[in-house]
């Protein structure tokens, strides 16, 4: 079964150097049937003003997920990490038992424009770590596992995180998912996913389903993630 979770009717929120699109609940934006999926609990879409960004702040017992799709993010953290995480990269960072951290758009002329993602952790009260990889692209690459599987990054939860990347008329396809809950995001382009045609922006969740199927006519790039 195919839930689809259109663009459109995401919650949008509008500050002067953010402009942000909230999948699920969210800051501001409550929507009590929109909130998470699965462990999945947060992808928000931010565009960030040349310049701008998000000032130091705390978390904690979550695994915080950063792609950007256009520019890239100055990232600073109380571990001590100072990098910049460009376009194509993933970073994923364990709050465990409590870190804090700023993202800027270090540009003065061009915008950037990331995903940013929150799972809740099956592990409470870890150290806090941070890790940064750049993977070939393909149709199923994989990108986190709990077992850092195949050089993924480690993620705390019974979960995989998976990044699509079709040529005009190519497919996709993930076997071995009986008893498990896909949620996928598209990022660009247009995908078909169970007979349903999802574009930029667009997610879907997918439930009672052993082999997930996406075919792309004119090319696209999402993200799958393989959840409890």
């Amino acid at each position: 079964m195919i839930t689809p979770r259109y663009a459109h009717e995401r919650g949008h929120a509008e500050h002067d150097w953010l402009d942000s699109h909230h999948t699920f609940s969210f800051a501001s934006y409550y929507d009590p049937e929109h909130m998470g999926v699965s462990a999945l609990r947060v992808i928000n879409d931010d565009v960030v003003k040349p310049g701008a960004g998000f000032a130091t702040h705390g978390h904690n017992d979550m695994e915080i997920i950063s792609f950007v799709k256009h520019g890239s993010i100055e990232h600073k953290d109380s571990m001590g990490h100072i990098q910049n995480l460009p376009a194509g990269e993933f970073q994923l960072m364990s709050a465990g038992t409590g870190v804090t951290h700023s993202e800027y758009n270090p540009s003065d002329s061009d915008t950037l424009n990331f995903l940013q993602i929150w799972i809740q952790p099956n592990q409470f009260g870890i150290e806090p770590g941070y890790q940064q990889k750049r993977f070939p692209t393909g149709p199923m690459q994989l990108i986190a596992s709990p077992d850092a599987d195949q050089g993924s990054l480690l993620i705390h939860q019974d979960a995989r995180l998976y990044h699509i990347k079709l040529d005009a008329g190519q497919d996709s396809a993930l076997a071995g998912l009986a008893g498990r809950t896909l949620y996928v995001h598209m990022v660009r382009g247009e995908m078909d996913v169970e007979n349903t045609q999802l574009s930029e922006g667009d997610g879907a969740t997918l439930t009672d389903i052993n082999e997930f199927k996406a075919h792309s006519q004119t090319g696209a790039e999402a993200l799958l993630f393989d959840l409890p």
